[in-house]
């Protein structure tokens, strides 16, 4: 690799060892693993000595009419790799933020509430075939307690299912990292239900997952999400002004989790880190992007708030 002040021009190889750097940290890139080698022929193809925010700006808005959250996209990717450039070659620029936008805001999440989610699960019993019931009222419902990824969820393997500690083991999650998920005994005994009843509704799968569809395979994400989606709609949970998706549910176990702490009067930062490794987050700023104020939480702030000030009368 060129040294600190040399000039850069291979930017197809110094963008493949970024790449391959990054995926040995666990992180799976697909999105730059598709644009970066597009971006870095580019800068070639002119003979360009060094990444400028121009040049950065220009490609990332290729083709004219490409949509503006997609340019946003490729811009973000561009930085990061241009942050790691500027280590070769100090008169890389890193593009700022703000020069494009996305032209779309983070939707908030749907904080579900105990008696939302009875509904979900009472609505996917009434399900048809009586597998699909049984699947969806458990893997809902496993999602509600546990805050697991849906992908997660659908990865399990029976092995990874613990009937009898109580104990789920998450492999290659988010990041490729593993952790241990224990059960309340009420969300184990639902878990043995499931499986009873799986294996006599499906005896011979063509699958080894812990979730199995009607026709002996696996769950796949999209047909889950369309599913939620279904029973939000038929219980009303889904209305014109509250569009709950499948993972509002991790959102929820986040935030309800929060709100149970306040609530025992225990010290959240001294325990969120504690659910930061139970939801699988790399680091505590992770969950925090999770606790929407919900007004439940906000009302109980201020109370601890005016228990330690007063109410500044």
């Amino acid at each position: 690799m060129a040294g600190g002040g040399d000039e850069v021009t291979d930017f197809v190889r110094h963008a493949s060892d970024y790449l391959q750097l990054r995926r040995s940290l666990g992180f799976k890139l697909e999105l730059h693993g598709r644009v970066l080698p597009r971006f870095a022929e580019y800068l070639e193809a002119p003979g360009a000595s060094t990444i400028t925010t121009e040049h950065s700006r220009a490609w990332a808005g290729l083709p004219p009419d490409v949509p503006a959250i997609s340019a946003s996209q490729r811009l973000g990717v561009v930085r990061g790799f241009a942050r790691y450039l500027r280590a070769f070659d100090p008169a890389t620029e890193v593009p700022p933020l703000g020069i494009l936008t996305s032209g779309s805001r983070r939707r908030p999440p749907h904080i579900l509430t105990q008696d939302e989610v009875s509904c979900l699960l009472a609505a996917a019993r009434d399900l048809m075939p009586a597998l699909r019931a049984a699947n969806y009222e458990a893997l809902l419902g496993l999602l509600a307690v546990s805050g697991m990824r849906v992908g997660e969820a659908l990865q399990l393997s029976r092995d990874d299912v613990d009937l009898v500690e109580g104990v789920i083991t998450v492999r290659c999650g988010k990041f490729n990292r593993s952790r241990l998920i224990p059960l309340h005994r009420t969300a184990t005994r639902a878990l043995q239900n499931y499986a009873e009843s799986r294996d006599q509704l499906c005896p011979r799968p063509r699958t080894q997952t812990f979730f199995v569809s009607h026709s002996g395979s696996r769950l796949y994400y999209g047909q889950v999400c369309r599913t939620f989606h279904e029973l939000a709609v038929k219980t009303g949970v889904r209305s014109n002004a509250a569009w709950p998706r499948i993972h509002d549910l991790r959102h929820s176990f986040a935030v309800h989790t929060l709100l149970d702490l306040q609530r025992s009067g225990n010290d959240i930062h001294a325990n969120v880190g504690t659910l930061s490794l139970y939801l699988g987050h790399v680091k505590p700023a992770g969950t925090y992007w999770y606790l929407t104020a919900v007004p439940e939480l906000m009302e109980l702030a201020v109370s601890r708030l005016e228990r330690c000030f007063g109410d500044g009368r």
